[in-house]
């Protein structure tokens, strides 16, 4: 990686990874609570995870080349909170 991450740019990836495990974790239990159990969601998750976390690294890695230090920093944000809402309104989906 070329840049770091820093301090709220790690909390933000925290929560992203943090609603997608709570999300899966939800999705696990209703599948047990109903007695079938798939491999698509766990498929599905890595699908996400290359989808939604790996755009928010790459972000993260040429925030070091943004002369302005802000605009990079703002898709980065704004990408978390997309990924957030949507996983929040999945787990309201499913409770």
């Amino acid at each position: 990686m070329i840049g770091s991450l820093t301090y709220w740019m790690e909390v933000a990836m925290w929560v992203v990874l943090g609603s997608m495990a709570v999300d899966f974790l939800a999705g696990l239990y209703k599948s047990l609570k109903g007695g079938t159990i798939s491999h698509e969601p766990v498929l599905g998750y890595l699908k996400d995870i290359v989808s939604y976390v790996l755009p928010l690294l790459v972000l993260a890695s040429i925030s070091v080349m943004d002369t302005t230090g802000w605009i990079v920093l703002v898709g980065y944000y704004v990408g978390a909170v997309a990924v957030i809402i949507k996983y929040l309104l999945s787990l309201k989906g499913k409770l």
